[in-house]
């Protein structure tokens, strides 16, 4: 069954990660965004349809492996809920901005990236609408601690429907800034940036993900 509060917090995940989404991929949102002015909003969106989507595929396969993992390795399934309980912690800190250290987690998926950044590039060079949305798909799986913490959250409640859309969530939380990047959209930017509203979603994070590691050891507190 979704869980709402899981729900949130990964829509929370997504909409105040935006600062790090600009990082990794606002040169390419507003290289999408810089087309034919008639063409710009379609553009923009068909590069972040795909890249959304391939979110909630990710999801998919991480709730899968999830519950295979609960079904089969109870002691595994338990390490992987106190890293997620753990990353939640970390992502809380970098959203306030109190700690940076989720991005070296980004390492990880540097060797999938260099398999697929060819085609990826092959795409970047065309106008074509569907072809911004394979894009979008290619660059959904970029090296992003932001994403790899997430999935592993998604992993530990071992649910392949709510994975997928949490992902999905999480990647509807990303597209203000996405969208902001490709159509320049200053004042929206501008709130999800403002050190104090980073902050409360980054305690909300911390408490999230202490609830989670509570939970492991009081497993009553799950029910």
């Amino acid at each position: 069954m979704t869980e709402p509060l899981s729900l949130f917090t990964a829509l929370l995940l997504g909409l105040f990660g935006a600062s790090h989404c600009l990082v990794m991929c606002g040169g390419i949102a507003a290289t999408v965004g810089a087309q034919v002015k008639e063409q710009r909003v379609v553009s923009a969106f068909a590069f972040n349809g795909g890249r959304v989507l391939s979110y909630t595929l990710a999801g998919l396969l991480v709730g899968g492996l999830g519950l295979w993992l609960q079904s089969q390795h109870h002691g595994l399934m338990l390490g992987l809920r106190a890293i997620a309980g753990v990353l939640l912690l970390l992502m809380g800190l970098y959203i306030a901005r109190w700690a940076m250290w989720l991005t070296h987690i980004e390492k990880l998926g540097q060797g999938l990236w260099r398999l697929i950044q060819p085609t990826a590039s092959r795409f970047m060079g065309s106008h074509r609408i569907r072809d911004r949305f394979w894009l979008g798909m290619l660059w959904g799986w970029l090296p992003c601690g932001l994403i790899y913490s997430t999935l592993s959250w998604v992993a530990a409640n071992g649910d392949p429907i709510n994975g997928a859309l949490a992902m999905l969530f999480f990647g509807l939380g990303t597209l203000p800034a996405m969208l902001s990047s490709s159509l320049a959209s200053v004042m929206l930017m501008r709130w999800i940036g403002h050190r104090y509203v980073r902050q409360v979603a980054g305690l909300l994070l911390i408490v999230y993900g202490l609830w989670t590691l509570a939970a492991i050891a009081l497993p009553d507190l799950a029910h």
